[in-house]
C-alpha cells in the first residue's frame, strides 16, 4: 500500500510518500506562509505525482489557514484517487519525533506557538497517547501545566527557560516521520483541531 502524508498546520510544510512502510520520497520546508502555493507542487514532484491508496493529514493545532489547506488538499486527492483519508494531531507527531530523537520511549511535553501570544501545549505518554487535553495557555501557565522533563516544539526552548528546568528539542512537524505515530491517534473524523475558540462571533454570540 502507498501512503501519502501531509502536514501544513504550522510554519512548516511537508509531504511524504511511503510504500509498505518504506519512504519513497519526502520534503519538508519552513516557509511561514504560502502553503497553498507550495503543498500541491511538493506532492506533484513525487513518484507517480504522489498517488496513494491512503492519505494521512494533520488536523492541527496550528495556523487556521494551514490546517484548512492541508485538509482541502487531502480531501481533493482522496476524491480523485478514491483513496482512504485519516487525520492525526500535529502535536502527537511532534511527540513521536521527540521520542525518536531522544532515543528512548519516554513521556514528552509539546509546546508550539498558538494565537494571541499563547502556546499550544499537551503531554504525551511513552506510548504516544495524549495524557490530557490539548490546551492554549499563556506562557506562564503553560510552564506550570506541562509535566515532562523532555519538551519539544518550536516554543520548547522558551518553555524550558520559563520553567527553569528540562531538556528542549526545538522541532517542527515533518510528514516524513508519520510512521512513528501510534495507530491509536489516527482518526476518520476530519475535524480541525484549532486548539482555541474562534475569535470571530456571529450576531447573538455564536462562533
Amino acid at each position: 500500500m502507498r501512503i501519502l502524508a501531509i502536514d501544513s498546520a504550522t510554519e512548516a510544510c511537508s509531504a511524504a510518500l511511503f510504500a509498505d512502510g518504506v519512504l519513497l520520497a519526502g520534503n519538508a520546508e519552513t516557509i511561514g506562509r504560502g502553503h497553498a502555493e507550495r503543498l500541491v507542487p511538493m506532492i506533484a514532484e513525487m513518484p507517480g505525482r504522489g498517488r496513494a491508496e491512503r492519505i494521512l493529514v494533520s488536523l492541527g493545532p496550528g495556523s487556521f489557514t494551514g490546517v484548512r489547506i492541508g485538509l482541502a488538499a487531502a480531501r481533493a486527492l482522496a476524491l480523485a484517487w478514491n483513496a482512504e483519508i485519516l487525520g492525526y494531531p500535529t502535536l502527537a507527531l511532534l511527540a513521536a519525533m521527540a521520542r525518536r530523537e531522544a532515543g528512548e520511549e519516554r513521556g514528552v511535553s509539546v509546546c508550539m506557538t498558538g494565537g494571541h501570544g499563547e502556546w499550544f501545549v499537551q503531554d504525551f505518554a511513552p506510548g504516544g497517547e495524549a495524557e490530557g487535553p490539548l490546551a492554549s495557555l499563556p506562557p506562564d501557565r503553560a510552564a506550570q501545566a506541562l509535566r515532562h522533563d523532555l519538551v519539544c516544539g518550536n516554543q520548547a526552548e522558551a518553555l524550558v527557560a520559563q520553567r527553569g528546568s528540562g531538556r528542549a528539542l526545538p522541532l517542527l512537524p515533518d510528514a516524513r516521520y508519520v510512521p512513528l505515530l501510534p495507530k491509536s491517534v489516527l482518526t476518520e473524523r476530519l475535524t480541525p483541531l484549532y486548539g482555541r475558540a474562534p475569535d470571530a462571533k456571529l450576531p447573538g454570540g455564536g462562533a
